[in-house]
């Protein structure tokens, strides 16, 4: 089985091999006429480890733009505002989640990490928090076996016999679901990926590349081997943070690149279409988009998150050393709270947290609601209202086809 290698100074188009997909009618009067057999056209990447990728002079300069903007966001809100790590973490993995039309209102991925495991959506936005932080912890060295941990985070839950494992069959992209004949994009036979996968890692650990680019080009490259049953689209969008940290365009917080790629679906997908053609700047430029739209809206984010904890301290009166104070430090990055989760996470003791509390209820900086067989939770609305804001700004212009 061979793959094609890329001749110098080009991207290579994504090619085909005929295949054969046999069908059949299991019920009904059809089900007397047997097998079917008909043919179709499977995708076979080029191996890109040592391909050369040289922008034009006007996206060139785009990308160092976008470059210097990340940069510069990464440090104002690294440095200054601490709870934004965590903050925008969520925000990314939302915005990657939306793509895939798996939406949920802060409130619920709040109670999702805090165990409530009633909102579906919720939980599985949970899990590509948790994909995206497996990411980040591998960032200086991407390999085949990091990439499948990311994916086992992404799927613990949602399907827990593929998380982690490279796909035994083959996915396709259509309106089908039961055969790929006819499917607008059929991805690489599955004994293709474990090479394409080895192949991209190389590509990954290269550093001869302008970095957002290099991140867009993996992305894309990750997207037509679709090596996974399901859930492509979030752990490749993982892998796009993890080249981000990895390359130290970014060191303290995640750019939640996915939220400018939801302003218009669209595009995206037609972007990642292009790159199969032989065609990545489309992708590249939009990688440097996306940014400018994801730090623009990150930078409103704070600046909501930052009127609210100035309106709190207006509101309390308290000696320097008053738990209340830890507590809406907290309130920040993590919008609701338990008793135990004040224990976790400050090591405040359960009356010194009952009390800090009802003096914050009594304020108006949070409501508290009992939830069954969940004891009794704490919410900032104001903080909650921010980043439902920030998911609605990036909006969706448009639905994958």
């Amino acid at each position: 089985m061979t793959v094609q290698e890329v001749p110098a100074g080009t991207w290579p188009r994504v090619t085909a091999e005929p295949l054969e997909w046999t069908s059949r009618h299991e019920y009904g009067p059809r089900a007397a006429l047997g097998e079917r057999r008909q043919r179709y056209r499977a995708a076979v990447p080029a191996l890109i480890g040592t391909a050369s990728y040289a922008p034009s002079g006007r996206l060139a300069a785009e990308l160092e733009d976008a470059a210097v903007a990340v940069r510069e966001f990464d440090a104002e809100l690294g440095a200054g505002l601490a709870p934004f790590a965590s903050v925008l973490l969520r925000t990314e993995s939302v915005s990657s989640s939306m793509i895939e039309n798996v939406s949920a209102s802060a409130r619920s991925v709040a109670m999702a990490e805090l165990g409530d495991t009633s909102r579906r959506n919720a939980t599985l936005v949970v899990d590509n928090v948790a994909a995206m932080r497996a990411a980040l912890a591998a960032a200086d060295n991407t390999t085949p076996e990091s990439i499948l941990a990311m994916h086992r985070a992404l799927m613990v839950h949602s399907d827990p016999d593929q998380a982690g494992h490279w796909r035994q069959e083959p996915v396709w992209i259509g309106t089908s679901a039961t055969s790929p004949v006819g499917a607008d994009y059929l991805a690489p036979r599955f004994e293709r990926v474990p090479a394409l996968i080895e192949d991209l890692a190389g590509f990954v650990r290269r550093n001869d590349i302008q970095v957002l680019a290099h991140a867009m080009l993996a992305h894309a490259q990750f997207e037509t081997i679709h090596p996974f049953t399901d859930g492509n689209g979030r752990t490749g969008r993982a892998l796009l943070q993890a080249i981000l940290r990895g390359k130290g365009l970014t060191r303290n917080v995640t750019v939640p690149i996915s939220a400018g790629l939801l302003v218009d679906v669209r595009s995206y997908h037609r972007a990642l279409d292009a790159y199969r053609e032989g065609q990545p700047d489309e992708i590249v430029r939009m990688g440097a988009a996306a940014a400018f739209l994801a730090i623009e809206n990150g930078r409103e984010l704070a600046a909501d998150i930052a009127r609210a904890r100035e309106g709190w301290n207006g509101k309390v009166t308290a000696r320097a050393d008053n738990a209340v104070w830890k507590v809406m430090d907290l309130l920040e990055r993590q919008p609701v709270v338990t008793a135990r989760v004040l224990a976790d996470e400050l090591g405040l003791s359960s009356t010194t947290a009952w009390r800090a509390m009802g003096q914050l209820e009594e304020a108006g900086i949070v409501v508290g609601v009992d939830k069954h067989r969940m004891g009794r939770n704490w919410r900032s609305e104001e903080v909650l209202r921010a980043l439902d804001a920030f998911a609605q700004r990036a909006g969706r212009r448009g639905r994958a086809d």
